[in-house]
Order: C-alpha cells, then structure tokens, then sequence
C-alpha cells in the first residue's frame, strides 16, 4: 500500500509546459485574446496569438479554445511531455459571408453600399421591388403604369444595372423601359444596393449598379422555422398570401421551400378607377443542401409567373385621341371596376435553376462553383381584331445558362478574389403572332475573368483594385425592309446581307465585342467618426439586343421602338465620394453625403424621334442613338436619434445630366426628391412601432423639347397639330404612415396607408403620365404567423 500511494503521489507530481497559437484559418492571423481552457486551466492569447502553460500534470485532458466570432476548438489530449500546439479556429463561419459581396465589403471594402433589411422587407412585402428600392437614396422607379416598375440608379436602368438573384445575374429581357424585374421579395431577408460601377465580379453591365438579392441564412441547428403571412390590400381590392418553411439539422443540412400568391382588380385613381389594371402574381421556391464550413453545396429552384393588365387609355386608336389625352388630359376607359384582365396585357414566366458548391482549403483558400439556367417567356397581347385577339402581338422565349468558378484567398492584410464565367444564351420569337418581331434571333455567347485584390495598409486606410475582361457574341437572324436597308446599313454591313424575299432583306448581324474594365477604390478613417471612401471606374459595356434590333411596335409600353446596329460599345467613366460622420447630438446623429459624377463619349440614349398612325393605334417613335454624355449629382443621408426609441431619417437625392452631342438635357432623369420619416419604437406591445413618412418630388425642370406633330381630320378638315410630349409633370408632396405590433407571441399585425390624402399626382418617370395620374389612396394590413 506505501508503495503503491508513493507511485500515484510521484506521478501526480510530474508537470509539463504547454505552448501553441491560436489562427484565424481564412487570413492566417494570430488571434488576440483567444482563450484556452486545459482542464481547469485557462490561459490568453497575446498580440502575437500566442498562450502559454507552465506547469500542466501529466495526464489526460479536454482542449477547449474560444474566439469571439468564432466556432469552438475542441480536442482530446494527453499530456505526458512539453507540448507546442497550433490551433486554427473556423473565424466567421456562423454566417458564409464571403460567399457574397455584403459581409466582406460592407466593413473593408470601397464600394458604396445601402441596405434594406428583413424589417423594411416585410413592413412592404405587398410592394413590388422597384418601389421598394425606391426608399434608398439615389434610387428611383421607372414605370410603365402602376403594376409595371424597374429600378433606376443615378438616372440608369435596364441592362445597366445587374440585378443578383440568389448569387444568379437576372437575365429576363430587361432591355426596355417597362420590363419588370421578375422576383418575389418575400423570398429575401435582406437587399443591398451597390451604387455606382465598383463590383465587378459581377459583370460588366452594372454600369448604374448592383442590387444583391439575398435570402436568409439556414441556422446550423436542429430546427423546423417558417411562416404565414396574409395581406389585405384596399386599392386593387385584393390580397397576397405568402408561406416559407425551412428544416434544417445540426449536421448543417437544410430544406427550404416557400410560394405566393397575390391578386388584384382595377387600381383606383382619386375620384376614378382605371381599366384593365389589375395584376395575378404567383411565384414558388424551393432548395436544399449542406453548407459546411471546409465545404457545402446547394441545389434550388424559383419561379414566377405575372400576369398584368395595361391600362387601356394609353393604347389610342387615332392621333386626334392621342392629342387630346396629352394635351388636356382627356380620360379614357374610366370606372367598371373588374378582376378581369384583357388586352393589352403581358403575361411573364421566369424560371431560375442553380447549382453552386464551394471547397476551402487551409492555404490555397476558397473555390466555389455555380451553375445556372434560366427559362423567361414573355407574352405581350395587343386589342386584335377577329381571331387575331387571342394570339400574343409578341411572344419571347430566352434561355440563359451560365457556370462560373471563383477563388478567394484572404490574408492578414490583403484578399485576392478571381473568377472566370461563361455563358450562352438563346432568344426565340415564335413567329406565330403573325406580327413584326420586335426582337429577332439571336445567339449570344458570352465569356469574362476577373480579379479584385483589396491592401489593408493600416487600420485606417484600405485599398482595393480590380480589373475585368469581358467576351460577347451576337449571332442574329432579322428582316428589315428593303429601303431602310439600303439606307442604313446596305454600304456598312455588306456581309450581312442574306437574301431578299419581296421588299423584305432577311440579314444575319454577327457582332463581336472586347470589353475591359477597371476599377480602384480607397476607404480611409481618419478618425473615429469619419469614414471616407472613394471609387474611380472604366466600364466597358456590349450593347442590348433592343438598342441593336428592336425595330416594332411595343405595345405594352405604347411605343414604338427602333434599334441601331451601327451602335457600339458603351464606355463610361464613373467616379464616386462617399462621406459618413457620426456626431454626439441627441443620441446620435449620423450624416452621408455620395456626390458621383459619369461620363462617356459612347452613350447609348433613347428618344422619342416621331410619331406614327398604325392600323393598331397611334404611338410615339423612340430610337436608340449614341451620343456624349455627363450625369452628375449628389445623394445625402441623414438619421437622428432624438431619443432611445424616437428617431428621424431624412434622405436627399438631386442629378443633372446632359446631352453633350445635342447640347441639351438627357431625357428621363430623375427629378429631385426628398423623404423624412419619423420612427417610434416601444417595448410594449412587443415589437410595437408607429412610422410617419413623407415624400416630395420636386418638378423637373431640365428635359429635351420632344414634340411631335400629328395630323388628323377635325370638323371636316385636315389640321396639324403638335402634342406636348415633353413638359413634365408639377411637384407633389405625398404622406405615408405604418403601425405594427406582435399582437402574441408569434402573431405580428402590420398595417399600412399610402398616399394618405389621396393626392392626385404624376410621375414624370411613369412612361404613362400622359394617359392616367398615380395610384390613389391604399390601405394594407398584413398578419405573420411564426413557427
């Protein structure tokens, strides 16, 4: 027995040393102020990620190493000599940030970002995402009626500003003024606006801008989570439903799937209700996968399917009628409220596949694969007469693939993100509308490669620079008539030219285009309370298949529209300052200012040219022309916490742009606006708030002189007349107000007014101002059920 307790009591008292570091796995960094738990015992890290145990007794022991941030280290050891140990903890894998662009450039990067989170979302779930958008300072909606919005960024849309679905680029005909983006924004827990052409690693369109379109994160634990929400919507006098559920599991498996539904009758203007404006969306989603930290994959789907009423008094069936609807306003197709809708109308379908995986490895750092395929169909129906009605007046189907491979390395100081793409695309207008396609065949082939390498110089300042180098084909079939054939292109383009059926040339356009784009940026803290950031790009962009061949009329957006080949590449310079200041006033105040300039030599513009009687109405001609071009202007931001709860937001947007060719002012820009709203926030009921908002446009007094002349008979004569295509629309100042509260423990109630006074007003980029004033008063209350 002595002999044995001698032994233990010697054994007991043999200790070791044990040393090691603690590693952040992405950057490499030592991590400070990591603890380490041996046993009972616990140790620091230090400045250069290092701890350190002297006297450890031999024996066998847990290893527990914590970060904040981080995932927790543990390991079985044995503790029979001096030990050195290196740990590498799993920094920021709660959230796969670095799959996006938000989490890594919203702290280091230069690009100016705002972002509309999961509470702004659902508060204007009902909304569409153009009118959404449009709270963000520097953006505003371009609208062909009511149902029908796009974003526009510092007076740009279309293809120039990219819209990322999921980490999928949108790719649904969203050349024209009135092609709506075909999303669900109940699918996203936040959106983030990239102003400005700094994000190239997601192509070179975006020359206006990104919006990231993002859904939420599974959470890494065994749980079932979802929700149903109903809304009640008094102008249109509908309603949408919308249900999400997801399952996900402690292995970091998930399943997620979601859909809704909303419809709508006739929109109520003050005093009148305009026909045919009513609007069917319904839209389904679903995915799975297992996203790891070392590796992860996801499989998803999600489409759409809208169906929108055009109002008919925009679609006039003489110019007498168009002249007296511009000029004095005369109201057409009033009142008889119905769900129906007729022609003219659009019915569009959008269908996105993807598959994306991505791999980490200790030192080589992060590839990720994507794949993706998108179906769009668009149909447009015109009022035809006889059988005709029933066949669209244009029916498009356009198939998008696109796979792409990334790699990201990131270091203490610097990350170094590059990728190739490819893509392939294919437009089919079926010829059996029996009308004149307004966009022909076409093959589009498309290849890029990028990098970004971002230098953090100190801990206040960080640089980024980035360079992209862009492939497209076209490889067309169109018919053009014979004269503007010769007139146009016959001498410039002879190798185009095919045959010649009747008075008709049937031509075959095969383009080629070489982009290169670049960019620098600079984010400087000089103090605490004022970050600095700074962007300079060249972006380099290959014309749109309309600003190329469209040439026909376009009915839905009641114009006629007529593409240029001889248009080449878009080359705009784009600079952008941004400014933020936080200061002690009240419980805080905090200021931005973004002032941006662009200009080009390659502009790619569309304006109205003409006016023209068809056997299917009267309508105005716009032509793409390409032309010198400057766009200037500031967006500001201010937000005040007056007290704990109470707080005031005020943002400012003004631009000026101008046609250096013609020496006039670019068409459609945006007028100047300003938006307050007033915030209170109270514990009790629950998540309780109360918002009052208020917005002003101002009148835009910079636009081209664009009248026409029409002629017409008039008491048995025929007169010219000229229609005032041109004046804008008077200012207008419109109020808005929200309340919302948890009404039980998993119950949320949010109601909503808009345009409170049931203002009469217009918009002067609602491509039908001409024709119909903005929506009226509207009342929506919406109840969300969470499990």
């Amino acid at each position: 027995m002595l002999i044995f307790c001698g032994s233990v009591f010697t054994s007991a008292q043999k200790t070791y040393a044990v040393q090691g570091t603690v590693q952040d796995f992405h950057d490499k960094t030592m991590l400070e102020n990591a603890v380490v738990k041996i046993g009972g015992f616990t140790a620091k890290t230090d400045k250069k990620g290092t701890f350190s145990f002297d006297k450890i007794p031999a024996g066998k022991y847990t290893l527990i190493a914590k970060h904040p941030d981080c995932n927790d280290y543990t390991e079985n050891i044995g503790v029979d000599r001096d030990l050195h140990l290196s740990i590498i903890l799993e920094h920021h894998s709660g959230d796969i940030e670095t799959i996006t662009l938000h989490g890594s450039h919203k702290t280091r990067g230069s690009v100016v970002l705002k972002t509309l989170d999961k509470t702004e979302i659902e508060r204007n779930s009902t909304e569409n995402l153009g009118n959404i958008l449009s709270k963000i300072s520097g953006v505003a909606v371009l609208k062909t009626g009511n149902n029908i919005t796009k974003p526009v960024i510092h007076g740009l849309y279309g293809s120039r500003i990219s819209i990322m679905n999921s980490g999928v680029k949108m790719a649904e005909q969203e050349w024209g003024a009135e092609h709506a983006p075909n999303v669900d924004v109940n699918d996203f827990e936040h959106i983030d606006v990239i102003k400005g052409a700094s994000a190239l690693k997601y192509g070179n369109d975006g020359v206006a801008g990104v919006v990231l379109l993002e859904p939420a994160i599974p959470p890494k634990k065994d749980t079932l989570m979802g929700s149903v929400k109903l809304s009640g919507i008094s102008n249109g006098r509908g309603g949408e439903i919308a249900v999400n559920a997801l399952k996900s599991w402690n292995n970091e498996w998930f399943v997620k799937t979601g859909g809704s539904y909303k419809k709508l009758g006739d929109l109520y203007i003050p005093h009148h209700t305009l026909q045919n404006t009513g609007a069917e969306v319904n839209s389904f989603n679903f995915s799975f996968g297992n996203h790891g930290f070392m590796q992860g994959f996801d499989v998803s789907y999600s489409g759409i399917n809208q169906e929108f009423g055009i109002y008919k008094g925009a679609h006039l069936g003489n110019n007498y009628d168009a002249y007296m609807a511009m000029n004095f306003g005369q109201p057409f197709f009033l009142d008889d409220f119905t769900y129906d809708i007729a022609s003219p109308k659009q019915n569009v379908e959008h269908h996105i596949a993807k598959v994306s995986a991505y791999k980490r490895f200790a030192d080589f750092g992060k590839i990720t694969f994507q794949y993706s395929f998108q179906l769009n169909k668009r149909k447009e129906y015109d009022i035809r007469r006889g059988e005709l009605n029933s066949l669209p007046a244009m029916d498009l189907r356009l198939i998008t693939h696109t796979a792409s491979l990334t790699h990201l390395i990131e270091r203490a100081d610097w990350s170094l993100e590059s990728g190739i793409s490819a893509g392939f695309q294919d437009n089919y207008p079926d010829p059996a509308t029996k009308a004149r396609r307004l966009i022909p065949d076409y093959y589009r082939y498309d290849a890029g490669a990028f990098s970004v390498f971002k230098y953090r110089f100190s801990p206040k300042l960080n640089a980024e620079a980035g360079f992209r180098y862009d492939f497209s084909r076209y490889d067309a079939y169109k018919y053009y008539d014979a004269s503007e054939w010769d007139e146009k292109y016959a001498s410039v383009f002879p190798q185009f030219y095919v045959q010649k059926n009747d008075s008709r040339i049937l031509a075959r356009p095969v383009f080629d285009y070489h982009n290169f784009s670049a960019n620098i940026g600079l984010s400087y803290k000089p103090v605490r309370a004022l970050d600095i950031k700074f962007n300079f790009s060249r972006i380099s962009r290959t014309p749109n298949p309309a600003e190329l061949f469209a040439d026909g009329l376009h009915h839905s957006a009641a114009i006629i529209e007529k593409g240029d080949l001889r248009i080449g590449q878009e080359v705009v310079y784009n600079a952008n300052l941004a400014l933020t200041g936080k200061f002690e006033v009240l419980k805080g105040l905090q200021l931005e200012a973004n002032p941006y300039i662009m200009f080009s030599d390659s502009f790619i513009n569309q304006i109205p040219v003409g006016f023209q009687s068809t056997n299917r109405g009267s309508f105005a001609i716009w032509e793409y022309q390409q032309i010198k071009a400057r766009i200037y202007g500031i967006d500001a931001d201010a937000q005040l916490t007056i007290l704990d709860n109470l707080k005031w937001t005020t943002n400012f947007s003004a631009l000026r742009g101008e046609d250096l060719t013609k020496n006039e002012p670019l068409i459609l820009m945006m007028p100047t606006n300003l938006r307050h709203s007033l915030e209170l926030s109270l514990n009790k009921p629950s998540n309780f708030y109360i918002r009052f908002e208020n917005e002003n446009v101002f009148k835009q007094n910079r636009f081209p002189i664009r009248d026409q002349s029409v002629q017409f008979i008039q008491d048995g004569e025929l007169v010219t007349r000229v229609i005032d295509y041109s004046s804008t629309p008077a200012a207008f100042s419109i109020f808005h107000a929200s309340v919302g509260a948890d009404l039980f423990k998993n119950l949320n109630l949010n109601f909503r007014i808009n345009n409170i006074l049931n203002k009469e007003y217009r918009e002067y980029l609602n491509r039908l101002r001409y024709y119909m004033p903005e929506a009226g008063r509207n009342f929506v209350v919406t109840l969300k059920y969470n499990f």
